[in-house]
């Protein structure tokens, strides 16, 4: 089982949304991560078949999605950055209809549906109009759907917008599991959604794969450049604006722990931090990061 992209590209007018992206993807969960803008969305779209790349192939198993069709379309499954419903669907309706898009039969779609329902705390929702949940619920509604044929490829586009810390971690266990033997990408600005689930994660930037790699592999990227010090909320605001800031945590008293992005430590008493892959996307999408 192999996603491979080869040399793919896709501009609007003026625009270059995607840039020559050539990847190989290998069954567990591979990360996408990017800034607003960076192309990712364009990417999933054209990985679904929604778009079609101004160049470029993507191929599964050797094959083109295009020559497969049907065939490809039936092992697929999508969760976009916004999903469309009717307004009066409520979510057993919604989810019935769309695994009749996807070809189940509808002993498989109910068995299915109520083990979705089961995993993703929706039971007490079932007979619920969709438009009238929160956007949590609406996002594990489409996570649901995405779900619903067993893809061998899933792809998630901010799967995690709108849920709960509680939620995240849910979806997170769920996604590990399901991603044993299947392919899942999955296309975040939410750092900690991959950052331990992920097999191997690409990094997007102006419509290019600037990396590729394991967590610990990426991460060597800003060894040597997290910085931790303790200091008074005082002192805080004359570095507020100075450095980027990773996370700001309060101590005893009026200390706070602040960590950050340097290539030298530049505020006093500041000792060297293990880099994670929060740092890293800072490092590299932050004003004051990787634009240096």
């Amino acid at each position: 089982m192999e996603l491979t992209i080869k040399n793919l590209t896709k501009s609007f007018k003026d625009k270059m949304a995607v840039d020559d992206v050539s990847l190989t993807i290998m069954p567990g969960v591979w990360g996408l991560l990017g800034a607003n803008g960076a192309g990712k969305t364009t990417l999933m779209r054209m990985i679904a078949g929604i778009l079609t790349p101004s160049r470029g192939n993507i191929y599964y198993d050797g094959v083109k999605i295009g020559d497969l069709g049907e065939a490809y379309r039936d092992v697929f499954g999508y969760l976009p950055q916004t999903f469309g419903f009717y307004p009066e669907f409520k979510v057993i309706d919604y989810l019935r209809y769309m695994a009749g898009l996807k070809g189940l039969s509808r002993k498989t779609a109910e068995r299915k549906i109520d083990e979705l329902l089961e995993q993703l705390s929706l039971e007490e929702v079932r007979g619920k109009q969709v438009r009238k949940l929160s956007g949590g619920m609406q996002r594990r509604v489409g996570i649901a759907q995405a779900l619903l044929n067993d893809p061998e490829i899933l792809i998630l586009d901010e799967p995690t917008s709108g849920l709960d810390p509680g939620e995240r971690i849910r979806f997170r266990r769920l996604i590990a599991e399901f991603a044993r033997e299947r392919i899942v990408v999955i296309s975040t600005h939410i750092v900690p959604d991959v950052e331990y689930i992920a097999a191997c994660n690409a990094v997007m930037k102006d419509g290019k794969i600037i990396d590729v790699g394991t967590t610990e592999e990426l991460v060597k990227t800003v060894e040597g450049k997290v910085w931790e010090a303790e200091l008074t909320t005082r002192e805080l605001a004359e570095y507020e604006g100075r450095v980027p800031i990773v996370n700001v945590r309060s101590e005893k008293g009026e200390k706070v722990l602040l960590r950050y992005l340097s290539e030298t430590g530049e505020v006093p008493g500041s000792r060297p931090a293990a880099p994670h892959l929060e740092d890293l996307y800072l490092w590299l999408f932050s004003e004051r990061g990787g634009e240096k």
